[in-house]
């Protein structure tokens, strides 16, 4: 079901917990839109700053300004769109990101990937693998225990990753770059890249033009045009440095990491249909729901004006002046309680029959 809040243009959105997947977009306008199963959604709302709890899928859209604090997410997410900060500590499933700002994740469990960051990202810990393009900021990795792919970062790096590194980097003036591994490090840069770079591994290869490298090296230091960054990186497999483009192309080792080959452009598009999928599944029963309680409200009608008898569940009601209610055959289930307030709320019964039915649903007279 869906739901529409309004906070303002740039809200403070507080997520205690997701259970299932979640999608969120930031977009032009000024309302929070949810969709998800009312049964599994609690709001509370104190001005700006909006706080939620889902158990199960949730797609939310927001202001693209809203700041945004999850402490858990139990499935997959997409988050995409938003220009506020965005912290995260824990998430059980993959995280797809898109044009976003400031991020800082304490605990990825699963795959990660950001395309289009703004802004500085920041992660303590990845269980799995990560994919990193085109970022304007700082990226502060303190352990992955996967591989690393990581392409057009105009910030700083610092990152120390449990297998295969892919850094296609153009170094920025005054930036630092420092990467470990446990296994190999590929590393393209353009012909004109001005670095001083410091490296270490079981052994290092330099495919460049007018650079030599004694055979079996292990430990290099030279500095590349006008060595105006700095690029450290320490290995436990082999480092290899090329300013040829399709160099990632021939690094078997790499496997589809050294082409970038790992395609997240559908990642975030397939979470929201998830989501939608669940929510109109959730949907539909409670029309189906309505259907049934509403075939029998006309049964009722037809069978006389004066005698009005409504049957919910296995209870048959009388509303004439002596009508008594027959004794349940077995316990009236949720969806039947969830039926008759949805249709009060909807103006399809009067408050007085629906106190009546309820109170008859919990042993009442």
């Amino acid at each position: 079901m869906s739901q529409t809040i309004s906070a303002g243009r740039t809200p403070t959105i507080r997520i205690s917990s997701i259970g299932g997947d979640l999608s969120f977009v930031g977009w032009e306008g000024d309302d929070i839109l949810l969709k998800a199963d009312d049964d599994e959604l609690t709001i509370s709302q104190d001005g700006d700053e909006v706080n939620l709890v889902c158990s199960d899928d949730l797609s939310m859209r927001v202001p693209k300004a809203a700041t945004v604090f999850i402490d858990n997410i139990g499935g997959d997410a997409s988050i995409r769109g938003v220009m506020g900060d965005i912290e995260l500590k824990s998430i059980g499933g993959d995280l797809s990101m898109r044009d976003v700002y400031n991020v800082a994740i304490e605990s990825v469990h699963a795959d990660f990937s950001l395309r289009g960051g703004k802004g500085n990202l920041s992660i303590r810990k990845a269980d799995s693998d990560v994919s990193i393009r085109d970022v304007d900021g700082h990226i502060t990795l303190d352990s992955i225990s996967d591989d690393l792919a990581l392409r057009d970062v105009r910030g700083n790096v610092s990152a120390n990753v449990g297998e295969d590194v892919v850094l296609y980097l153009n170094p920025q003036p005054g930036n630092t770059y420092t990467v470990n591994a446990g296994d190999d490090i590929l590393l393209v840069m353009p012909p004109k890249a001005g670095a001083v770079l410091n490296m270490s591994a079981d052994e290092i290869n330099i495919d460049w033009d007018g650079v030599d490298l004694e055979e079996d090296a292990t430990n290099a230091s030279m500095t590349l045009g006008d060595g105006s960054a700095s690029i450290t990186l320490s290995a436990g497999g082999d480092i290899r440095v090329s300013n040829r483009s399709d160099a990632g192309e021939s690094a078997e080792d790499f496997g589809n990491f050294a082409a970038m080959g790992m395609d997240w452009s559908g990642f975030g598009d397939r979470i929201s249909r998830r989501v939608e999928q669940a929510t109109e599944r959730a949907q539909r029963k409670i029309e189906a729901a309505n259907r049934r309680v509403e075939q029998k409200v006309r049964e009722a009608e037809r069978r006389g004006r004066g005698k009005a008898v409504l049957e919910v569940g296995r209870w048959n009601w009388d509303f004439s002046p002596k009508g008594v209610p027959m004794p349940p055959k077995s316990k009236v289930s949720d969806e039947e309680r969830l039926t008759i307030l949805k249709m009060l709320q909807e103006k399809k019964i009067t408050a007085e029959d629906a106190e009546k039915l309820l109170s008859a649903l919990e042993g009442g007279s």
